[in-house]
């Protein structure tokens, strides 16, 4: 095997790793929109104030003319996902990658939502240092502002709310629910959170999974292919989402609203979450079609990129706006507060974490 071969070959495993980590971001929103429309007052209180210490605006460059009503206009949400753990951040303080990026656009009418996955290392161009790096080094730069106007470059669609989380999200979820029964499909050895080798072994065959044990078993990707990796997911995600909904597990559900609160940063308030519980009450159910971005492997000054197609960049940009209804005469650049060709930099890009 040759040394180009090799390469390619580790920075797939890298990319692979994360692939469909993002389904961890949107699950425990999904919790918090499920749990307040189960319980209302009681409820709805405490999701408010948790909300609230989440809360955290940014000034960006918008590209709309004004501020969006989620209750009556179609609406765009940038999912944000680190890998924030205590011994990354004690490493790279607040100079930390988003580990996925999510993009999620909300049709009023149809009810419908469409789920754009952005690879982490793909090649695009990063206002504010006016250069083409790797879009997960936007938040490394300049945290969600820049990741925002970064994504906002990229599709040309405005970004009108973002929600940044980490993994401990998703374990302190589990966690909250006493754990959730799984069949792990073969005997395997992982990393933790917090990067120590061989941390977590599990043994096959159905069992009770803590944080991170569900977390081991979502990401490992030793033992078989990458579809076959999403499908482990599914199953994984379906059990948190039954044992979430669970009669059992309903005096849970304070604890599930604390655990998504404490790793979560966003600007969207409490009353622009509720609105989009109405698109998980169709007939039908959730409506979510996910969208994925067409690519080639690449290398730059010897650093590896993901370069997308042009073609299939121009094609998801017509989808999205055409779901958000709004076309390039929209989008007029405007600074407002998210309240209510350069080359790339080779240290930088070679840093990874």
């Amino acid at each position: 095997m040759s040394e180009l071969q090799r390469s390619n070959r580790s920075n797939q495993k890298k990319k692979s790793r994360k692939k469909r980590i993002f389904m961890w971001i949107f699950v425990p929103i999904l919790i918090v929109a499920l749990s307040g429309a189960a319980y209302a007052t009681v409820l709805l209180k405490k999701a408010e104030s948790v909300v609230s210490k989440s809360y955290k605006p940014v000034k960006t460059v918008s590209k709309r003319p004004v501020q969006v009503n989620p209750d009556l206009d179609n609406i765009s949400i940038l999912l944000i996902g680190v890998d924030e753990s205590k011994s990354r951040a004690k490493q790279y303080g607040e100079a930390i990658r988003s580990d996925a990026l999510l993009v999620a656009t909300f049709n009023k009418k149809e009810k419908s939502v469409k789920l754009l996955s952005i690879p982490r290392d793909s090649y695009v161009y990063i206002p504010g240092k006016n250069k083409k790096d790797k879009i997960t080094h936007a938040h490394a730069f300049g945290g969600p502002k820049m990741t925002i106007e970064t994504v906002q470059e990229l599709l040309d669609i405005p970004i009108d709310y973002y929600v940044k989380v980490n993994f401990y999200a998703f374990m302190d979820v589990v966690n909250a629910l006493d754990g959730i029964d799984v069949d792990v499909p073969y005997a395997l050895s992982e990393q933790d959170s917090e990067d120590h080798p061989n941390a977590i072994n599990l043994k096959p065959g159905m069992q009770t999974l803590n944080g991170e044990e569900a977390l081991a078993l979502a990401r490992t990707r030793h033992h078989d292919t990458d579809v076959m990796r999403g499908m482990r997911q599914q199953e994984i995600i379906k059990a948190l989402m039954k044992k979430a909904l669970s009669v059992q597990s309903f005096s849970k559900h304070t604890d599930i609203i604390d655990a998504v609160g404490n790793n979560m940063q966003t600007n969207m308030s409490f009353n622009d979450m509720k609105s989009l519980i109405d698109y998980g009450l169709t007939g039908n159910g959730l409506n979510i079609e996910t969208l994925n971005l067409k690519g080639d492997d690449a290398y730059i000054n010897k650093i590896y990129y993901y370069k997308l197609d042009e073609q299939s960049l121009e094609e998801t940009k017509t989808i999205l706006k055409t779901h958000l209804e709004i076309d390039s005469n929209t989008a007029n650049a405007s600074s407002i507060d998210t309240n209510s060709s350069t080359e790339t930099n080779d240290e930088t890009s070679s840093n990874e974490n």
